[in-house]
């Protein structure tokens, strides 16, 4: 898989087959990956005496909403541009006006992977004595805070 700047101020992604697809997938795999969704684990965070009760009734559903919607999207984006290439190698284009979206779901995922396995502060040893699923979770959630970084440097400005 490769990912490139495009003159329009977006990425393209172009696979090279059908894994890079399920990998581009996984996206929405991980980010919904909890138990709890990241609207309610967010509101976890605001203590009661801070207004939890009305950030719980007022703010969370909207958060979850925004979230799935984002998702949605992404999902039909990847969805559509793994049809047009037959499932094989392909490009998924992402535009300026979509970019916020795909950041957004890449930080949902990342931020699920973490909930889930606490990789902040591990040093390259640590990593060596993951499980094989524990490695594969790492390396998502390197390739998504990747193209996150290509997404702040050429499509968010």
């Amino acid at each position: 898989m490769k990912v490139l700047p495009t003159l329009e101020g977006g990425l393209r992604i172009d696979t090279n087959d059908a894994s890079d697809w399920d990998l581009l997938r996984c996206v929405i795999h991980d980010a919904n990956g909890r138990d709890v969704d990241l609207a309610t684990r967010l509101g976890d965070l605001i203590s009661p005496e801070a207004g939890g009760e009305d950030w719980e009734e007022y703010v969370v559903p909207d958060l979850r909403e925004e979230f799935q919607d984002e998702l949605s999207q992404i999902h039909a984006l990847i969805e559509s541009a793994a049809f047009k290439a037959g499932g094989g190698a392909g490009s998924l284009w992402i535009h300026p006006e979509d970019a916020f979206t795909w950041y957004g779901s890449f930080n949902q995922a990342r931020l699920a992977i973490e909930d889930s396995y606490h990789f902040t502060g591990m040093v390259e040893q640590d990593l060596m004595k993951l499980t094989p699923e524990q490695q594969a979770a790492y390396i998502r959630s390197d390739f998504y805070g990747h193209i996150q970084i290509l997404l702040l440097k050429h499509a968010l400005h």
